[in-house]
């Protein structure tokens, strides 16, 4: 036989054969299981469970006072605690992050950005009389966070603000001034979020350093933060019902909910100027 003519004996049985190819998987017996594709990534348990709070709790109870200031002395001698927690903060899955609900996360990241800033505080020997004292504090530090590394801006303006419709954080991060809203003697918890976060906000608001209001010069003067971060109350708090601005309004409808009903009637009258409060950056230091 030419091999011409074995050419044509053969190649429709070869050919036919290659456009079954495809098929071929579909033939293996149903006990035997294909192979995954090299790329396919095996899925894997995540726990939801949310990180152990306890050792920040003992942190916190010990170096911090009622009115939010802190022990920063004492706790530059004894670190490793509050160091081993921001530790284990780095040591998060970001799969077991992701895995939390959203109260969870909050609460993760708010202790996270006061840990951390605590540990900036008592890194510099001797103390630093603000934190603005020290260089690169926000904007260059970066710190293991659930497997990311972030600096104190990043978790706060690209996490935080970013990723959550949350404007009561801002009642709750702590930048180690006097100005600030009171570090809590406990830690942010998921499961008790909602009330931590309303406290927080009527403490702050209730301080010379959250508001003020004084009737006989028909003056208000609001929290810097609302000035700084306002856009974050528009989009709830957005009303025709106070005076100011756009931002001054929405913080002042937010702020009328934490406060007495005397005042909350005076704001909502309308008849006064709104100004901001001057910032107090010394450290919030015992």
């Amino acid at each position: 036989m030419t091999l011409d003519k074995a050419l044509l004996i053969f190649l429709p049985i070869i050919t036919a054969l290659v456009g079954c190819s495809a098929n071929l998987p579909s033939l293996l017996p149903a006990s035997q299981p294909q192979s995954a594709p090299a790329n396919r990534q095996t899925s894997r348990s995540v726990t939801a469970i949310p990180l152990n709070y306890d050792a920040y709790d003992t942190i916190l109870q010990r170096y911090v006072n009622e009115q939010g200031f802190v022990d920063y002395r004492g706790l530059q001698v004894n670190p490793e605690p509050l160091k081993a927690f921001n530790r284990s903060l780095g040591e998060v899955d970001p799969d077991t992050f992701t895995a939390w609900g959203e109260a969870d996360q909050i609460a993760f990241l708010i202790n996270a950005y006061n840990a951390f800033t605590l540990e900036s505080i008592i890194d510099q020997r001797p103390l630093k009389a603000s934190i603005r004292d020290i260089p690169g504090v926000w904007r260059i530090r970066k710190f293991q966070v659930a497997g990311q590394s972030k600096t104190l801006d990043a978790i706060e303006h690209q996490t935080l603000r970013k990723n959550y419709q949350e404007p009561r954080i801002h009642a709750a991060l702590n930048c180690t001034a006097i100005s600030c809203p009171p570090l809590r003697t406990e830690p942010y918890r998921g499961e008790t979020l909602d009330a931590q976060l309303e406290d927080q906000v009527r403490r702050w608001l209730n301080s010379p350093e959250g508001l003020q209001i004084n009737r006989e010069a028909n003056q208000v003067s609001i929290s810097a933060i609302f000035d700084w971060f306002g856009e974050d109350w528009i989009a709830e708090y957005a009303t025709d019902g106070f005076s100011g601005n756009e931002k001054q309004q929405a913080a002042l409808n937010f702020i009328s909910s934490y406060i007495s009903p005397a005042d909350r009637h005076y704001l909502q009258q309308g008849n006064y100027r709104v100004s901001y409060l001057d910032y107090n950056w010394e450290l919030n230091s015992q």
